[in-house]
């Protein structure tokens, strides 16, 4: 079968709507209340009926995320640095970074609201906790997988240290670091909205988790449908500044 750019380019919509059009039908034919599984058009109702809250909690999620998100690429970068261009470093913090990510997130936020109290603080730095770990990862492996006849041949041509891996490796670092964005871009908003449910006073993960006690599943399905449709465009976003700035990098995968 041969399959055209159409194909392509129309095949998530297909996907949507088939996903879309089982589970109404799997609600309806099973009789499922509306408080333990809605159906599509009953959170597209809600949408419509809640639209002005659901556009003012998703602005607020979306601009605390933001925040995090832009901490943890600072971070991330300078972190992913130091480890891929120092053996020593590596050796010494890499260990520690594992077992800090392998702290369940949901645990730290507790302790964020004692130290910052209920409000912005806790959702921008779960935010932040739970996204900077892959960019610093994939900018240090795109630093310490330089290859070691590239940085002899600039050494000779007299090329430091510094020069190899400001000029050569942080632009070979390029794809993985846009790689890293679009994972880190999801994990932002998930941190965000984990601290909203838990010591938030207002965003999406507040509005849900009122929802959810409040057994209105169908407004708390219309918030996570929110979350997941901004965290698809920003993914997006970066997919497509990815291909306009490191092209070169997947010119032989995206050839026709």
């Amino acid at each position: 079968m041969v399959i055209t750019k159409t194909m392509e380019r129309w095949s998530p919509l297909v996907v949507l709507l088939a996903v879309l059009l089982l589970w109404q039908l799997a609600v309806m034919g099973f009789s499922i209340p509306e408080y333990i599984f809605p159906s599509p058009t009953q959170i597209a109702a809600q949408f419509a009926e809640f639209k002005g809250p659901l556009l003012e909690a998703a602005w607020k999620t979306f601009w605390v995320t933001m925040l995090g998100f832009a901490l943890s690429i600072v971070v991330g970068v300078l972190l992913g640095f130091l480890i891929g261009s120092s053996r020593l470093a590596y050796t010494a913090l890499y260990p520690l970074m594992i077992g800090f990510n392998a702290v369940p997130k949901a645990a730290i936020v507790p302790i964020l609201v004692v130290w910052f109290g209920i409000g912005l603080g806790p959702g921008v730095l779960t935010a932040f906790l739970i996204s900077f770990f892959p960019i610093t990862v994939n900018i240090a492996t795109g630093l310490a997988t330089l290859e070691p006849e590239l940085e002899d041949v600039l050494r000779v041509l007299g090329a430091r240290r510094w020069d190899v891996l400001v000029k050569v490796g942080l632009p070979r670092s390029l794809p993985y670091f846009f790689g890293s964005l679009k994972i880190a871009i999801t994990l932002a908003f998930v941190g965000t909205v984990l601290a909203e449910m838990t010591a938030g006073d207002s965003g999406i993960g507040y509005l849900m988790q009122t929802a959810g006690s409040q057994q209105r599943m169908s407004l708390a399905f219309a918030g996570l449908v929110t979350i997941g449709a901004m965290a698809m465009a920003m993914y997006e976003l970066f997919s497509w500044v990815e291909k306009r700035t490191t092209g070169w990098a997947h010119r032989g995968s995206q050839a026709d």
